[in-house]
């Protein structure tokens, strides 16, 4: 992030530069105009989204409207907003050390005032990049008006300025995302009462500090998130703040299994590589428990259930080779059974499901094993492998199991190269692997027999 050095640094080097100033709203509406006519992505990063939140939220920015995303956890939400800091101009001018980042052409403080009218175009410039122009503020029941708008300043009093004077305040977080985007997480967490002094900020755009109003004719983006079930339940946000937001937009999550897939790479920081199949697996996994009558569905499946089954499956294939002393650690097909105890407390269960937890999970998951496994691996001739295994060539793997030894032990049939081609395998680590994926399908087609303990999972 290193500033341009030719960049004015008066008001009066802007104006011969034929700059132009913009409100935020309309500046990142030419931006996501600009955008879209050459045909670049302004959403870098979301996935799923593509043609049902994203189209509305482009049309809400575009009418220069305030946002508020409702959708359950994990959905993307704070991502989404996070991402509007690409529309901002990558830098913009501010006067030098004003406490708001006002806009050189348009001081709104009584301080900034007075020094744009003692310096005129000697006033001196600096630039702010576009990432110190996003604040963010989690909702907490204890957030209070002094922290979204402000409050007075005691220091400043004690000073000897009256209780009156606009400069005894010590400004909050929005006014302080003046020419900015402000956003709020989980909004209706926030008190009624802290509710209603974002009211005028919303609408006439000022603040009320103390029983005085100073009119701050403020720029800014009001952006926020809400869950569903907080917006009935926990909390809510207040109806005439609901009515001051141009645009109230649902998420959801990831409609297609690829979209998925890619939130999980996109989001998982993995400690071994993790086949693509396998990430298949616990995308699968996730869908099928948004679908479950057994899952509280109200609380929702987190897109941070499949990050953390898959983090969680590239750690054991990490443990594992540090134990055997293996330089390639590659997942395989019996990490999955790691991610059932581990994860299931971020999940909410129907209350008609207490002690079959676990049962609920081993089936989506074997359930999500078994049609990754089809799809992938549907139409290879498998009947020589299943014979061989009948006929004694029994195949042990587990996590004290190399990935040499369960290749050693895996019959010399047609179709072993076969599912090595159709799922990419060429490393050692990553043929053990597609191999257990296979035999973990025959099995639970019930074309094999497989019995498991002390580490040890046999397939024959």
């Amino acid at each position: 992030m290193t500033q341009p050095q030719d960049l004015p640094r008066t008001v009066g080097e802007l104006k011969a530069s034929g700059h132009r100033e913009r409100g935020v709203k309309a500046e990142i509406r030419e931006n996501l105009l600009a955008a879209l006519a050459e045909g670049r992505n302004p959403w870098p990063g979301i996935y799923g989204f593509e043609d049902t939140v994203i189209p509305q939220l482009e049309r809400a920015l575009i009418a220069g409207h305030d946002v508020v995303l409702l959708g359950e956890r994990g959905q993307g939400k704070t991502r989404l907003l996070r991402s509007l800091v690409n529309l901002l101009d990558e830098w913009t001018p501010v006067i030098a050390g004003s406490e708001l980042g006002e806009h050189p052409y348009r001081p709104i403080t009584p301080e900034s005032t007075r020094r744009a009218a003692d310096s005129g175009d000697d006033l001196p410039i600096e630039w702010r990049h576009r990432s110190e122009r996003y604040f963010e503020k989690l909702a907490t029941p204890d957030t209070s008006v002094a922290d979204l708008v402000g409050d007075i300043d005691p220091v400043k009093v004690a000073e000897g300025r009256s209780l009156g004077d606009p400069e005894t305040i010590a400004y909050g977080l929005i006014p302080r995302a003046h020419r900015g985007i402000v956003a709020i997480n989980e909004l209706p967490d926030l008190a009624e009462r802290i509710q209603v002094a974002m009211l005028n900020v919303m609408e006439e755009r000022d603040i009320q500090v103390r029983g005085y109003t100073l009119r701050l004719p403020l720029d800014v983006l009001v952006v926020a998130s809400a869950n569903p079930e907080d917006y009935t339940n926990r909390g809510r946000i207040i109806t005439p703040l609901k009515d001051r937001f141009g645009a109230e937009i649902r998420t959801h999550y990831p409609l297609e299994l690829d979209a998925e897939v890619a939130v999980i790479r996109q989001e998982a920081h993995f400690a071994a590589e993790v086949p693509d199949y396998l990430l298949q697996i616990l995308a699968r996994f996730a869908r099928y428990l948004r679908e479950s009558r057994s899952i509280d569905q109200r609380s929702g499946v987190s897109a941070r259930f499949a990050i953390a089954a898959a983090e969680t499956v590239a750690a054991a294939a990490r443990h594992r080779a540090a134990v055997l002393g293996e330089s390639e650690a590659v997942a395989r097909v019996v990490d999955l059974g790691t991610i059932v105890d581990v994860l299931r407390g971020k999940l909410e269960f129907e209350t008609g499901e207490e002690g079959r937890e676990q049962a609920v999970l081993e089936h989506l998951l074997r359930r999500a094993t078994a049609d990754t496994a089809q799809r992938l691996l549907g139409g290879i001739d498998v009947g020589p492998l299943v014979v061989a295994i009948e006929n004694g060539s029994a195949v042990t793997t587990g996590e004290r199991i190399s990935a040499r030894d369960v290749l050693a032990a895996v019959p010399e049939v047609p179709a072993i190269a076969e599912i090595h081609q159709r799922l990419g395998a060429s490393t050692e680590g990553e043929r053990a692997a597609a191999v257990e994926l296979a035999l973990e399908a025959l099995y639970l087609a019930k074309r094999i027999d497989k019995t498991s303990g002390d580490g040890e999972t046999i397939y024959g």
